[in-house]
C-alpha cells in the first residue's frame, strides 16, 4: 500500500465527519439545543478528554502566546460553520465557506509576507466570480449577503484561512498544544457568545439533559475528536496541496448528503457558481508554492 493512502483516507474522514455535521447539529437543534450551546458543550467534552490524556497541555498556552490567536481564530470558525449549516441552505453555506483562496491573498500578504502573483490573483477572480454567482438570487438588485447563514458562510472562510496561515506560523509548536488552543477556543468562544446571546435575549438557554440530545451531543464530540486526530495524521503526512485537494471532499459529502436529506436544493445558479470556487480552491492548491510569493 502506498505511504500516502493512510493519510489521505484520515483527511477524508475529517472532511466527512465536517461535511456531514450539519445534521446532528439540526437535530439537537431540534430538541432545543441552539448550536452555539451546541458548539460550546461539543468542545467542553473535547477539550477535558484532551486535558485527561495530556493534563500538561495548557502549559503550551503560556509558552505560545501565539495560540491564544489560534484559539479565537478556530473558534470563530466553529461557530460560523456550525451555526451556518444549522440555520441555512447546507451547500450554499458550504460554498461560501470554501472562498479560501480569496482569503489566502487577503490574509497571506501582511501575516506571511506572501505577495501574490497575477496567478494568484486570476484564481482570487474565478473565487469571487462564483460567489456573485451564488449570492446573485432572483430579484436582487447586488449580490451580497442577504441572510445570516450566507454571511455565517463568508465568515467562517474568512477565519478558516486565518486559522491555517496561524498554524503554519505555529507549526514548531507541539501538536498537543494547537489542538488545545483549537478545542479551547471553540468552547469558549462559543460560550462566551451564547451567554451574551442568553442575557440580550437573543439565545434560549439551553434545555434540561435528555437522552435525546445529550447521545447525539457526546456521538458528535466523539467524531470530531476523532476527526482531529485524522486531520492531524493526514496533514502531517500529506504535502499541503495534497491536503487541500482531499479536503475539498468535505463540498462532496456536504452536498450530497444535504440534497439526499432535503435540507439542499442544486439550483443550477449554485451548481455553477460552486463549480466555480471549487475550481479555484483546487487550482490554488495544485499552483507552485510561488505563486503566491512576491520574491525569490
Amino acid at each position: 500500500m502506498p505511504s500516502s493512502v493512510l493519510p489521505a483516507l484520515a483527511l477524508v474522514l475529517n472532511a466527512f465527519v465536517w461535511g456531514c455535521a450539519w445534521w446532528p447539529f439540526r437535530h439537537l437543534e431540534a430538541h432545543g439545543v441552539h448550536p452555539l450551546w451546541a458548539t460550546a458543550a461539543i468542545y467542553a467534552f473535547a477539550l477535558a478528554c484532551l486535558l485527561a490524556w495530556r493534563p500538561q497541555a495548557w502549559r503550551a498556552l503560556r509558552e505560545h502566546p501565539g495560540l491564544w490567536l489560534l484559539a479565537g481564530a478556530a473558534g470563530l470558525t466553529n461557530i460560523c460553520f456550525n451555526w451556518g449549516v444549522t440555520q441555512g441552505d447546507v451547500v450554499r453555506v458550504v460554498m461560501l465557506f470554501y472562498l479560501m483562496p480569496v482569503w489566502t491573498v487577503v490574509l497571506a500578504w501582511p501575516l506571511l509576507g506572501e505577495r501574490p502573483r497575477p496567478t494568484a490573483l486570476l484564481r482570487m477572480a474565478l473565487a469571487v466570480a462564483g460567489v456573485v454567482t451564488i449570492l446573485k438570487v432572483p430579484g436582487a438588485d447586488w449580490p451580497v449577503p442577504g441572510s445570516l447563514p450566507d454571511w455565517l458562510g463568508l465568515a467562517g472562510g474568512f477565519c478558516f484561512s486565518l486559522t491555517n496561515i496561524l498554524l503554519r506560523r505555529l507549526r514548531g509548536v507541539p501538536g498537543t498544544g494547537r489542538t488545545l488552543a483549537m478545542f479551547g477556543g471553540g468552547f469558549a468562544t462559543a460560550g462566551a457568545l451564547a451567554l451574551a446571546g442568553l442575557a440580550a435575549g437573543a439565545v434560549p438557554a439551553p434545555p434540561a439533559p435528555g437522552m435525546a440530545w445529550v447521545a447525539t451531543a457526546l456521538v458528535l464530540a466523539l467524531c470530531f475528536l476523532v476527526g482531529n486526530v485524522a486531520l492531524q495524521y493526514g496533514a502531517a503526512r500529506l504535502t499541503a496541496q495534497g491536503t487541500s485537494l482531499v479536503m475539498l471532499s468535505e463540498v462532496v459529502f456536504a452536498s450530497v448528503s444535504s440534497v439526499a436529506l432535503g435540507a439542499s436544493a442544486m439550483a443550477p445558479r449554485i451548481a455553477v457558481g460552486g463549480a466555480m470556487v471549487v475550481a479555484a480552491a483546487v487550482w490554488s492548491a495544485w499552483a507552485p508554492r510561488r505563486d503566491g510569493h512576491g520574491g525569490g
